[in-house]
């Protein structure tokens, strides 16, 4: 049996709605990467959503008051990353603001185009940007897949109720 939606309850538009209804849908987390003119950059997102197979595009929300978003906003490149359960102190890190990101303890090398690739993923891309989409307060990026690694071992991240959790059998 459905249950009926209580009309009653229902709430205007605005940022508490939608961040309240987004509480409620579990989302795979992933750090996306770039190299800045003063070094490497790299936020946590929920937003990774697969494109197109053909050819392999990938798509991410980043919000344009973020520390991130200047060199996003001009790189070429960007490195994509699936964590696992195992890396939720690092999705903490990469979210917070004024964190050291790229600083112990966090791992992570130079890989293909100079985007810097995070060690012990799940799964990474390095993706060249094709399009940024004005969205709001945000821009969807486009980016197209050049080179990646799904080998990694786990289970993935998740993002629920504002807290990082491993998946449950």
């Amino acid at each position: 049996m459905t249950a009926t939606p209580d009309l009653g309850t229902a709430r205007l538009a605005s940022p508490d709605l939608l961040r309240s209804v987004f509480r409620r849908h579990a989302a795979g987390v992933a750090v996306i990467t770039a190299s800045g003119d003063s070094g490497p950059v790299g936020f946590t997102a929920t937003s990774l959503t697969s494109v197109s197979a053909e050819p392999p595009i990938v798509s991410f929300g980043i919000g344009t008051g973020g520390s991130s978003w200047p060199a996003m906003s001009e790189t070429g490149h960007v490195g994509v990353h699936v964590l696992g359960e195992h890396q939720q102190e690092l999705a903490a890190t990469f979210a917070r603001s004024g964190a050291d990101r790229f600083g112990a303890p966090t791992r992570w090398r130079e890989g293909p185009e100079g985007v810097p690739v995070l060690d012990d993923v799940l799964a990474w891309l390095v993706c060249r940007v094709v399009a940024r989409v004005p969205a709001g307060d945000h821009r969807i990026v486009l980016a197209e897949v050049v080179v990646g690694d799904h080998s990694g071992p786990g289970r993935p991240l998740v993002y629920h109720q504002g807290r990082f959790n491993g998946l449950r059998d």
